[in-house]
């Protein structure tokens, strides 16, 4: 009797970070010539919110933030043909422009990334619990309940 194979685990990168994000790292944790298809999405600190001028964000994350992360690529990897997934999230201070997370997925076909690539960052954003506190160029802030 033999012992079944073990296949690597799609999921290739995952954290949280107060350090720059890099795309090239987390395209290049994606590549897998078996697919037809890679989807990213890079999230960015945009100038402004409801009307007003944003200055910059500050994101923060709960100690379980990781874990969460994790729970969410593992779901995401059994919804879809998911042949390799990644997703980091920056945590600190950033400024305009800076890339607050991206999320890649790569998939034997281009329909199923563009899919696994949007259910991955809409449920990063409603589940892991991530907070952003938007500061306004008058001063202001405002805390957002999740990423």
């Amino acid at each position: 009797m033999s012992l079944p194979t073990l296949l690597p685990s799609p999921i290739r990168l995952l954290g949280l970070r107060d350090t720059p994000l890099s795309l090239d790292e987390v395209y290049g944790a994606v590549g897998d010539d078996a697919v037809g298809g890679t989807a990213l999405f890079v999230g960015t600190v945009r100038d402004h919110d409801g009307g007003k001028s944003v200055s910059s964000l500050e994101y923060s994350a709960h100690p379980s933030a990781e874990a969460e992360l994790r729970r969410v690529a593992e779901e995401i990897a059994a919804e879809f043909p998911v042949r390799a997934l990644a997703a980091v999230h920056r945590t600190g201070l950033l400024a305009i422009g800076d890339v607050a997370v991206i999320t890649a997925v790569s998939c034997p076909h281009r329909a199923e990334a563009f899919a696994a690539c949007r259910k991955l960052i809409d449920t990063l954003k409603h589940e892991v619990p991530v907070w952003k506190r938007q500061i306004f160029t008058d001063g202001a802030t405002e805390w957002v309940g999740a990423c």
